[in-house]
């Protein structure tokens, strides 16, 4: 069986966090997307070529999409010209033509999908591979004063310190520094060379490499991207009163985000100062700086 990975048309979508970056880039459980969507195909008998290799056999697959390999091994043994659409009526994949439109035949999959069309859904993925990870890694050192519990991965050289609590499943890269006193839970990857300081809660979130919060600070369902630096008592806020679904502005116009949780999405080299609040769906792009006591209500790209 052979498979190609292919970039969506609309990576634009998932602005900030694509903002300079190929979607193909994105770390998810602290790998990047396209190399952990190829290890799994190979886990299942696909060969990855490239698109100039491609034939009347091939299962095309965009980078955009997350779905059970066992619905791609169904359709690798469909004729070509197929295309597989989720429950939801949204294209998954196709074999055989170069374009899904080409397709004549119709295959629908029930099969647990996501769509990285939009910021949040990438913290959906993300959430789905760290449920799967299989056991403890830990390669840092952690005080005998941490206390961890779930599945939870440490990478080398990472410093876990005293009074630091986590609830897996989380993943931490290389060389970090966590704590003392933070409280990690939730789903939530960090990557190589972070700082999180003194009594940080994170919780379901992903943060890319070089990134630190500073003290009493709280990130909640919110993707941060690297070199990024939080000032202290920074709040990503992520619940309403009115307990309705969140909403995120995506090419001017408001989208429900279906989520009663999410926080803020923000992209490289953002730094706040300190006592910022940034409310929740917000996006800010690359570079941008909040001052000190800022309030944050709408986007900042």
């Amino acid at each position: 069986m052979e498979a190609v990975i292919q970039t969506p048309y609309h990576e634009s979508l998932c602005a900030p966090i694509t903002t300079g970056h190929h979607v193909a880039d994105i770390l998810i459980a602290n790998i990047r997307l396209k190399e952990l969507m190829a290890t799994e195909l190979r886990r299942s008998g696909f060969q990855i070529i490239e698109l100039s290799q491609t034939n009347g056999a091939t299962v095309h697959l965009p980078l955009d999409h997350w779905i059970d390999v066992g619905a791609l091994c169904l359709l690798a043994r469909e004729d070509s010209g197929t295309c597989l659409y989720d429950s939801d009526g949204d294209i998954v994949a196709w074999k055989g033509c170069d374009e899904a439109d080409q397709c004549t035949r119709k295959l629908v999959t029930e099969a647990n999908c996501f769509r990285m069309r939009y910021p949040w859904e990438i913290l959906q993925v993300n959430s789905a591979v760290l449920a799967a990870l299989p056991k403890n890694d830990i390669q840092g050192a952690v005080s005998p004063l941490a206390e961890i519990n779930g599945v939870v991965h440490v990478g080398k050289g990472t410093r876990i310190l005293p009074g630091v609590v986590i609830e897996g499943n989380v993943a931490i890269g290389e060389n970090c520094r966590i704590g003392p006193n933070c409280y990690i839970r939730g789903n939530t990857s960090i990557g190589d060379n972070c700082t999180i300081g003194n009594a940080v809660e994170i919780k379901n979130s992903l943060i890319a490499h070089h990134t630190s919060v500073a003290h009493l600070s709280y990130v909640g369902d919110s993707i941060l991207g690297s070199y990024i630096n939080l000032g202290p008592v920074t709040i990503l806020s992520n619940t309403r009163h009115d307990g309705k679904n969140h909403t995120c502005v995506i090419n001017g116009e408001e989208m429900d985000t279906g989520l009663q949780k999410l926080g803020a999405f923000l992209g490289d080299g953002v730094r706040t100062g300190p006592n910022t609040v940034i409310q929740p769906g917000i996006r800010i792009g690359n570079a941008r700086t909040t001052s000190a006591g800022a309030i944050v209500t709408s986007d900042m790209m």
